[in-house]
């Protein structure tokens, strides 16, 4: 998945999601996308080259990221008691949600 955005000066640039050290340019976003799709192909190439197993695309919703919040006593049991609240499983669904929908 290519994530662009646009410059002052016009200019297109462009990063992968799945891989943020593939990055592209271009004078129009249709430009950028596949100039950032070739940067894939060059990374993926690098990593099976490497013996390395290039991470799943972002569309197959595969969670392989993590993020640790150290929080107090009384954070955790506050987030539980939410999570529960709201019938969601675990603190971890429920923390997700919630931060994904602030982030938008």
């Amino acid at each position: 998945m290519v994530v662009w955005y646009e410059e002052e000066a016009g200019e297109y640039y462009g990063r992968g999601v799945e891989l943020p050290t593939a990055m592209g340019d271009g004078a129009t976003p249709d430009a950028c996308v596949a100039n950032t799709r070739e940067a894939f192909e060059a990374v993926v190439a690098y990593m099976l080259e490497q013996g390395q197993s290039p991470p799943p695309p972002a569309g197959e919703d595969v969670r392989a990221e993590q993020v640790n919040v150290p929080l107090t006593a009384e954070e955790k049991l506050a987030l539980e008691t939410a999570a529960q609240r709201q019938g969601y499983k675990g603190v971890s669904d429920f923390v997700r949600a919630a931060a994904l929908t602030a982030a938008k």
